[in-house]
């Protein structure tokens, strides 16, 4: 039986040479003495493959998210199409399509040439993420080598052919975002190949051709990842429709440390999309992970309760850890919520996925009204466009978004700018799309930042960067009036989580509270609200340009007093704070962050050197300028009492003469 370390040397000969297995020898070396040479082929990989686990594995969510963007950042530099190499095949591709559709022969700009590149490498970028997210998750409960194998092999794939039903061998100048993600065919494949390694026949619960069964065999045989995963694909077939309005049936309950098979082959015979569909992945739910799993079946056309819908997931602690559905990226379909909320309320974990079965409720009432031809109040549109918080589902988040597709589909039938004076409670006169379009009258501005807007628009009911998206301001929050240590102990009481480094800045020398309360307003700004492109920009790029737009740095203590105040912060939202980067005792210096995620509110931090880079779309929180020109006090922890003088003198003249 072969060595999954001596499968990867086989596979990819430039494995145990390569920059990344080098660095983590050396590292290894550096921390146990132990050496380990080129010639120690399977160690040296086997030795990568636990540095990988243990940066995928960190407990510390901010540790663990700065080893992730890391290795993100590796694979976008190497996999991700450069500008200058987009071929010009394809923007001759958009001119055609422009003549085809009637709207004449045109010439492509350099701007919008370059707006079209960044379009083409930000879809790579997030369908390159949605497998790295996946696979270095604890969902993916797969062997190590097993991921590594899978990555490996989505890096060569271009688009799906649904005619060749193949997946098309990518190339330098592939223009095509990498291959979607369907975890069952994966679950299949992996599967497969687990058992292979060893020396395990693979089963078939689906009822399969027996030339498409050889055919499976034969590309195991050799071992090719890509013809497997197009071939599950294509076999994979969804649950009828006339199925799934079928919701009478029966909840069956699989308990931990049970035989896993019965399991498997109660599912196996309708395309649920489940990762539980391979026999190893079900056998680590139940065995090795301890879980209960409990699973609903409907009827089917015989009244027999034969159709899985829905898997809850419950750990040796009875909590409740996944709701997985049968549509798209395993959320509920559209008629069994009720069976599910009945569920939920029978179990004391419940409570935590209300808001999930409640957005999903309201995402279904959404659509029947929109297939009526009915109005969308006020109330509707601010959900649909996820204004106040994101829209929750029970399937896996692509992009940190709900992935039910009736989300996508139902706003690309509506028209945002006929939306907004609806949500702004306003005529559509009084809305600014731009600069040249404030009046006296105007009550919302919608677009990019310039000089003064937050001086020029303070009178404003919203200020948005693109709507509905971007939503500028935050509520008013109060600071000072705690010491560090009221602070932690507050942040304790409210169950917020801290990291470590982000409690050390708490401790350190250069976080000073102030002692009078006072009301700070804030605005939240993308990095690319400020640039208006999509590259990415040092801390000290970012803080010079907030500076032109008459923004300064919030106090260090806007960081624990906002994670105090946003108790209903969106779930996967990470938020930086604009502030003079501070470091704990012999640490880099970082800026506070506040975030919610599965384990509930944490108090962050992050790396804010002056040259170190950060994303587009990463999210800032900075003070408006009427709180920066009106309190001095707030600002004088910042920065020489002069200099601030000097500059609060610079902006009065600058806006207002």
């Amino acid at each position: 039986m072969e060595k999954p370390a001596a499968f990867l040397h086989r596979k990819y000969r430039d494995l145990n040479a390569s920059p990344e297995v080098a660095s983590a020898a050396r590292r290894t070396k550096g921390l146990t003495g132990t050496e380990l040479p080129p010639q120690k082929t399977e160690e040296r990989i086997d030795n990568y493959l636990k540095r990988l686990r243990r940066i995928f594995g960190r407990k510390d969510p901010d540790d663990r998210e700065r080893g992730l963007n890391a290795f993100k950042k590796v694979l976008h530099d190497k996999y991700v199409i450069k500008p200058e190499d987009i071929p010009e095949a394809y923007f001759d591709s958009i001119k055609r399509k422009h003549r085809e559709e009637g709207h004449g022969d045109i010439e492509i700009p350099d701007d919008y040439r370059r707006e079209l590149a960044e379009t083409v490498r930000g879809d790579q970028k997030r369908s390159l993420d949605r497998w790295i997210n996946y696979l270095t998750s604890d969902d993916a409960k797969y062997p190590d080598w097993l991921r590594y194998f899978a990555l490996r092999n989505i890096l060569r794939m271009g688009r799906y052919d649904k005619k060749k039903k193949a997946f098309t061998e990518r190339t330098g100048g592939a223009t095509s975002p990498f291959p979607d993600i369907n975890y069952e065919a994966l679950a299949i494949v992996l599967d497969a190949m687990e058992k292979q390694s060893k020396g395990e026949e693979p089963r078939f619960g689906y009822d399969i051709e027996p030339e498409v069964k050889q055919q499976f065999l034969q590309f195991l045989k050799t071992q090719n990842f890509a013809k497997l995963y197009a071939l599950a694909v294509e076999e994979f077939k969804p649950i009828p429709e006339e199925l799934l309005k079928i919701t009478k049936g029966q909840w069956v309950t699989y308990p931990r440390g049970s035989d896993h098979m019965p399991l498997v082959r109660a599912i196996s015979d309708y395309g649920t999309g489940w990762c539980l569909r391979g026999e190893s992945m079900a056998e680590r739910y139940l065995v090795r992970d301890q879980n209960d799993l409990h699973v609903y079946f409907s009827n089917d056309e015989t009244g027999k309760p034969t159709v899985p819908r829905v898997v809850i997931v419950i750990n040796a602690q009875n909590k409740m850890m996944e709701v997985r559905g049968v549509a798209e990226q395993e959320n509920l379909d559209p008629y069994i919520g009720e069976i599910v909320q009945k569920r939920l309320t029978e179990h004391p974990d419940g409570k935590s996925w209300e808001k999930k079965d409640r957005d999903m409720r309201y995402l279904t009432m959404i659509e029947k009204k929109v297939k009526a031809k009915e109005v969308l109040a006020k109330a509707d549109l601010i959900f649909l466009y996820e204004i106040n918080a994101p829209i929750e589902g029970f399937g896996y988040s692509v992009d940190g978004k709900c992935s039910d597709p009736r989300v996508k589909e139902l706003r690309s039938e509506r028209d945002p700018k006929a939306d907004a004076p609806i949500v702004f409670e306003c005529q559509p006169n009084q809305i600014a799309w731009s600069k040249d379009e404030i009046k006296t009258d105007t009550k919302a501005y919608v677009g990019p930042l310039f000089p003064g807007i937050f001086l020029i628009c303070r009178r404003f009911d919203h200020l948005c960067t693109s709507f509905p998206e971007g939503n500028m301001t935050l509520p008013t929050l109060e600071i000072g009036g705690k010491t560090e240590k009221q602070l932690e102990t507050a942040l304790t009481k409210a169950k917020s989580n801290i990291s470590p480094y982000s409690l050390q800045m708490m401790q350190g020398k250069d976080f000073k509270p102030q002692k009078k309360t006072e009301q700070v307003d804030l605005v939240r700004l993308k990095v690319n609200d400020l640039f208006n492109d999509n590259q990415n920009h040092t801390t000290d790029e970012i803080y010079r340009k907030a500076e032109e737009f008459g923004l300064d740095l919030c106090p260090a203590e806007v960081g624990p007093h906002l994670r105090l105040a946003y108790t209903d912060q969106p779930l996967n939202e990470w938020l930086y704070i604009g502030m003079k980067p501070i470091a704990a005792a012999g640490g880099r210096p970082g800026v506070f962050g506040v975030a919610r995620d599965d384990d509930g509110l944490w108090l962050s931090s992050c790396w804010a050197e002056p040259a170190d880079p950060w994303n587009p779309g990463c999210p800032v929180c900075l003070p408006s300028p009427q709180v920066m020109l009106r309190n001095l006090v707030s600002f004088s922890s910042f920065e020489p009492l002069a200099l601030f003088r000097q500059r609060r003198i610079r902006l009065w003249r600058k806006y207002f003469g």
